[in-house]
């Protein structure tokens, strides 16, 4: 049974975003933000009537900035603004995706910044509440306000163009007919405020930071696992070494991977005569950190956007004016989602090395490729193609891409980031990677299974058991497809991650 997210405009976190997106959690909102949107729109009209000149109100947008809008074209002003920006192309969202946009949009409206009409927030609300999720294109936004996508929402909210609502796409109109709710009458400004902000961006950039988290906890559990199956050092894991050089994502990583070997017999072996393992093998906590670390950076600052406004102009209620601003632009964040990317595309690199180290009979003392038996089977040999090409894929992604940009609307508009691309392609890394893991993971489990005696630490020995729950052993070759499709849903929908965790908290 789903619950319910209540929402401020200042306190909503990634894992909240999650809950209305992914698990459906409806919305209620605060009665100090409908009181804060309330007395913006007042302030707004107020301003408005003193014939100050205000964006989107009573003046155009973009370079039209310099025409005046008259108040008797104010509807169908704002209506040819939601129709001119509706320019985003396929693929379209899913309707987790199109919440978290829904979700990302209403919390910066709550903080009464835009002046819009209370119909307005309240509409994101009911849209959410009733499951009505406008098919909302990703593609066709520079990330200077995510305008040509966004604009789809307030289609929808006019009872235009499509959503999906009970699991069938549908017109609109019908939609909101069926969930006894009235299309919007726009009132001026309530169309810039639909399609002008960085709510595609920041809604889907939450998801895709939320599931790397996840991601990055699966990474351990597998490179733990491989540990084990090549018999490791464990000294690089040592704590000592890292309040000796206190890098927090190294050390986060470093002590989830103690917790997983915990219990078995790997801690209890002497290596002191193999000293040290290759570099994909001994730096993976570092470098699993770097990424942690880039993480938590750019979540730091996803948080800042998800919290704050990022209208134009910007509504300064309580000292009754209103300015002109360029708080839309989200370089920040958007460097932290590339460098994020790069960080990743370490960890993909790493983990084809281990993968490669595994099926290397030289390094593991076990047969080539890891056969059951090197006479009569080949086993894990050509599988090293489809990791290797799918990092080559990675490392295209890490590229940058928000410094590539044009200057558009008569040199008005001459800086943007790209986000909603980064965003995409930062995702699409995660993708790839959870299947480079379940690769590797499959090389752990087959060669922990041919040293025969091994005793698993607590953590692994709950990882193996979740592999070999989809993936049986390789006693003889077959191919190979099923399974690593197998071993990739088990990590991508995070079940290995939670049949671990879960049962090292059962065991304690």
């Amino acid at each position: 049974m789903s619950g319910t997210v209540r929402l401020d405009g200042r306190s909503l976190t990634i894992e909240a975003l999650e809950q209305i997106a992914l698990r459906r959690y409806k919305v209620e909102l605060a009665p100090e933000a409908v009181a804060r949107v309330e007395k913006a729109h007042l302030v707004l009209h107020e301003l408005a009537a003193k014939g100050i000149p205000i964006y989107g109100f009573n003046r155009g947008v973009g370079i039209n900035k310099d025409r005046e809008i008259s108040s008797d074209f104010f509807e169908n002003y704002n209506r040819n603004l939601i129709y001119s920006h509706s320019a985003g192309i396929e693929p379209a969202a899913t309707e987790e995706q199109a919440r978290a946009v829904l979700a990302a949009r209403l919390n910066t409206l709550l903080l009464g910044a835009t002046g819009v009409h209370p119909q307005v927030v309240n509409m994101y609300r009911d849209f959410l509440n009733a499951g009505i999720h406008p098919v909302l294109p990703l593609r066709g936004s520079v990330g200077a306000a995510d305008i040509t996508v966004l604009s789809h929402i307030g289609l929808a909210m006019i009872g235009e163009g499509d959503v999906i609502y009970k699991g069938a796409t549908v017109p609109a109109s019908d939609a909101l007919r069926r969930a006894g709710l009235a299309p919007l009458k726009l009132g001026p400004k309530d169309g810039l405020a639909i399609v002008s902000s960085n709510a595609l961006s920041a809604g889907l950039g939450a998801l895709v930071l939320g599931e790397a988290a996840r991601l990055l906890e699966t990474a351990d559990i597998v490179f733990a696992l491989s540990l084990e199956a090549i018999r490791g050092c464990i000294s690089p894991l040592d704590e000592a070494a890292y309040r000796l050089r206190p890098y927090e994502g190294a050390a986060e990583s470093a002590a989830f991977v103690r917790s997983l070997l915990a219990g078995g017999d790997l801690p209890e072996l002497d290596t002191s005569s193999k000293i040290q393992d290759p570099l994909s093998f001994r730096s993976a906590c570092h470098v699993h950190g770097a990424a942690r670390d880039s993480l938590a950076y750019a979540r730091k600052l996803l948080l800042v956007q998800l919290n704050s406004s990022d209208d134009n102009p910007c509504l300064l209620a309580d000292e009754q004016r209103i300015v002109p601003s360029s708080n839309f632009d989200v370089t920040a964040w958007t460097l932290a989602f590339e460098m994020l990317g790069i960080a990743l595309s370490h960890v993909s690199k790493i983990s084809c090395y281990r993968a490669i180290k595994l099926g290397t009979p030289q390094f593991t003392g076990l047969p080539r490729f890891l056969s059951p038996d090197p006479a009569s089977a080949i086993a894990y040999g050509t599988i090293q193609k489809t990791f290797t090409s799918l990092d080559a894929e990675i490392r295209h992604l890490s590229n940058p891409v928000s410094a590539d940009y044009f200057s558009l609307s008569g040199d008005m508009e001459d800086h943007a980031n790209n986000t909603p691309l980064v965003v995409r392609k930062t995702a699409e890394i995660i993708d790839r990677l959870y299947y480079i893991l379940s690769m590797e993971a499959m090389h752990a489990a087959q060669a922990i299974d041919l040293r025969e005696a091994v005793r698993l630490g607590q953590g692994t020995r709950e990882a193996y058991a979740a592999i070999r729950s989809v993936v049986p052993v390789l006693s003889q070759d077959r191919f190979l497809t099923p399974d690593i499709q197998a071993v990739y849903k088990l990590l991508a929908s995070s079940e290995l991650l939670k049949r671990t965790k879960g049962g090292m908290a059962a065991n304690e």
